[in-house]
């Protein structure tokens, strides 16, 4: 007998209506092992894909808010007075440099946290309260550091200085 020959298949003496219903039965089983892989892998495609989406959003976040304090410093620059023709041109290149870096992060979606209004504990943060009459209780007075929100979240919370009702002893 030759090696290379193949061995041949003992002949199925069932009926042909049952080696077909077999084979029905065998062709849904397989088509439906095919779905759940296809089911699989596009649920596979769709996790990487959010996967890497997130673990983007993680660095520009990280990115962002180190940007940030590069913005607050060239913020605490330009409060510095100007006295001469120096210190003036000086300052004028600060001014440019924060503008093009504020353009980029607004490019990026980064927005103010509103500075005035009500206080409201999700976008502010309440460094100090200050007994007045002037204002009515928990309205902004002053803002003692900006903060930013970055794609509908807040990245840093302004920190602000409330109006508190005299005599409430309420803190921040």
């Amino acid at each position: 007998m030759n090696e290379n020959t193949e061995t041949q298949a003992t002949p199925d003496d069932r009926p042909l209506e049952e080696r077909l219903d077999s084979a029905l039965l065998e062709r849904d089983e397989h088509h439906k092992n095919w779905q759940r892989a296809l089911a699989d892998y596009q649920n596979l495609r769709r996790r990487l894909a959010s996967d890497v989406d997130d673990a983007v959003k993680r660095g520009k976040k990280a990115l962002v808010s180190d940007l940030l304090l590069v913005l607050d410093y060239l913020d605490m620059a330009l409060a510095a007075p100007a006295t001469n023709a120096e210190t003036t041109a000086l300052r004028a290149g600060v001014e440019l440099t924060r503008q093009q870096l504020w353009a980029a992060l607004q490019k990026e979606g980064v927005t103010l946290v509103r500075e005035s209004g009500a206080f409201d504990a999700t976008w502010h943060d309440c460094a100090e309260r200050v007994e007045t009459h002037a204002a009515p209780e928990g309205r902004i007075l002053a803002v003692l550091r900006k903060g930013y929100a970055w794609q509908g979240a807040v990245l840093r919370p302004a920190q602000v200085r409330v109006a508190a009702a005299p005599n409430s002893g309420k803190e921040c």
